[in-house]
């Protein structure tokens, strides 16, 4: 019988080929008492499962091909610490203890112990940390099971696709070495690790399918769409057919693209467009440049505080950005501060509770709250403005007042640099975030003080139309083309034209090309998207004649009825 489950799409492209169930051993956990005199014995069980993924990760690390992206390391790195956090290597030698039980069941209580405090952290990437705790402690229950711990190496065919609950970026790295076709999960979300590595690895991935695990059988021929986020099981001669021809031509569009990288992005009737990246870690650098990219339109910060008890001291901060400034060349680079959430402390032996993270003390309204820790930042990202083309962005703004405040904090500390004579830009440009409805309607008043405006474009839709992205249960509601959601935006670049500021969205819509040519008929000149959504787009820059999109954009924002929205925006793509 032939179906269908849909999930998040994390990396697009379509693959044909059979279910490899990956099995997944926390399900498998059962608890049992130990006697008291082999309680030594099974602590003993458990320090030899630790030491035995420590190995494993080991030799992952040391058999990365030299061409591997550079993040892949770092991700091995991540759960190296983790494994040998005490949290996970001392505290579930104590319940064994205390409650006599088995060293599987003692390392899975203690992982959802860590899994709950990661929930009530507010913001959407370090909560989607926990997944690699739950891959570590994966990994661990495995060996205590006398299992392999490595995603077993199928035969070199790209027509296996792995079906998991969930994937460790160290199984997944052996994807590009064994050329399986792609990979889908139960859980995970768009910015969860597994769904990263997908990206840099160019492979169709679909997460958050909730019961694939389940309902998949082992050596099912399936279909996995990662554009549109779907999986076909079992699909009938006619649907196999179809997407046959699809991947035909989506390879065959690929190969295309790679032929405009070194064009210019300009419009038919020569408007120039910055095609910017988003990166996380300075290692990005490498896709960024191999994307053709104009600069980087996004750096988010706060992956250099994640995994860590004590903030990062301001030389080491200074380096990272220096880096990054340094690699590109003297192309911009939009350089975001902290934007961490409310239950996360750079102590993370301090807690703060918030009924509602998503509205708590984050980003801006943390680092006012932390005026030292934001002083350190903010000495490392002016020392930094020495050795490129920095631009420093303030995230989620919402009065005028925060950004009066964060701008004599800005002053305060090129003060005492001025007094240390340590070099740095005078000149250097302030943006700010438009990512709460409330800044958007007043995103002209924001323009009149800032140098730069950048949509994020995620929050603001989360914000606007009261819907959790991460929850399952109303993630369907989430709709990058409400009504509303297009006039905030299109209200934001009117005032940002009308003042002389430059505009960018640097949010996923930016790199959806399907939504293209709608942003550059409402005005937009710079995008800044994941590298490799940046070929896609400027393919679609290079076919657009802005006279001609005015008027459609000018009809689809007129449109108060989403359903009818989504038929225009096609119509346009034509």
């Amino acid at each position: 019988m032939s179906f269908a489950i849909h999930g998040v799409g994390v990396s697009s492209g379509i693959a044909i080929g059979h279910a490899h169930l990956v099995s997944h051993a926390l399900l498998e956990v059962v608890h049992y008492q130990v006697p008291a005199e082999l309680i030594d014995q099974e602590i003993a069980r458990f320090d030899q499962a630790i030491q035995t993924v420590n190995q494993d990760l080991e030799a992952v690390r040391a058999q990365l091909p030299s061409r591997a992206p550079a993040e892949l390391s770092a991700f091995i790195s991540t759960h190296l610490m983790i494994l040998n956090d005490h949290t996970l290597a001392e505290d579930p030698k104590k319940i064994i203890q205390s409650d006599r039980c088995n060293a599987e069941w003692a390392i899975k209580q203690q992982m959802e112990f860590i899994v709950e405090q990661f929930d009530q952290i507010e913001d959407e990437y370090l909560r989607e940390r926990k997944h690699d705790v739950v891959q570590v402690v994966e990994r661990i229950i495995k060996v205590l099971l006398g299992r392999p711990s490595q995603v077993p190496l199928l035969e070199q065919e790209k027509a296996i696709i792995l079906v998991a609950h969930d994937i460790s970026p160290a199984d997944a790295i052996q994807f590009k070495q064994h050329q399986f076709a792609a990979f889908v999960t139960d859980v995970g979300g768009a910015t969860s690790h597994t769904a990263i590595l997908a990206r840099s690895l160019n492979i169709p991935s679909i997460v958050a399918l909730q019961r694939a695990r389940t309902l998949i059988r082992d050596g099912e021929l399936i279909i996995v769409d990662g554009t549109q986020g779907v999986v076909i099981v079992n699909p009938d001669k006619d649907a196999l057919a179809e997407y046959k021809l699809r991947q035909e031509q989506w390879e065959l569009e690929q190969q295309k693209l790679k032929r405009i990288k070194l064009n210019k992005a300009v419009t038919l009737d020569g408007t120039a467009i910055d095609l910017y990246a988003n990166i996380e870690v300075p290692e990005d650098i490498v896709q960024v440049k191999a994307s053709g990219a104009a600069g980087i339109g996004l750096y988010r910060t706060e992956f250099l505080f994640m995994n860590r008890r004590e903030a990062p001291n301001e030389e080491e901060q200074f380096e990272a950005y220096r880096t990054v400034a340094e690699k590109m060349d003297g192309k911009p680079v939009t350089i975001r501060t902290l934007d961490l959430g409310a239950d996360k402390e750079v102590n993370s032996d301090t807690e703060r509770s918030c009924t509602n993270p998503a509205l708590g003390l984050r980003a801006i309204r943390l680092c006012l709250a932390e005026p030292q820790m934001f002083h350190t930042q903010l000495r490392a990202l002016l020392r930094a403005t020495a050795f490129g083309n920095i631009q420093i962005l303030i995230p989620m703004l919402s009065s005028i007042t925060e950004l009066r405040q964060t701008k004599l904090l800005i002053e305060r500390a090129k003060q005492s640099l001025r007094t240390q004579k340590i070099a740095f830009s005078e000149n250097v440009q302030i943006g700010g975030m438009i990512e709460i409805p409330a800044a958007a309607l007043c995103a002209e008043a924001f323009a009149k003080e800032l140098d730069f405006l950048s949509i994020g474009t995620n929050d603001l839709i989360q914000y606007s139309l009261a819907i959790d992205r991460t929850d399952d249960a109303v993630s369907h509601l989430y709709n990058p083309v409400h009504p509303a959601i297009l006039q905030l935006i299109e209200m934001t670049i009117k005032a940002g034209l009308k003042l002389g500021k430059k505009v960018s969205v640097c949010g996923e819509m930016a790199g959806d090309a399907k939504l293209t040519r709608l942003l550059l008929g409402f005005g937009l000149r710079q995008f800044s998207m994941h590298p490799s959504h940046i070929l896609s787009v400027k393919h679609q820059v290079l076919q657009s004649n802005l006279e001609k999109l005015k008027p459609a954009a000018r009809k689809i924002l007129g449109c108060q009825d989403s359903d009818k929205i989504e038929p225009l925006i096609q119509k346009m793509n034509l």
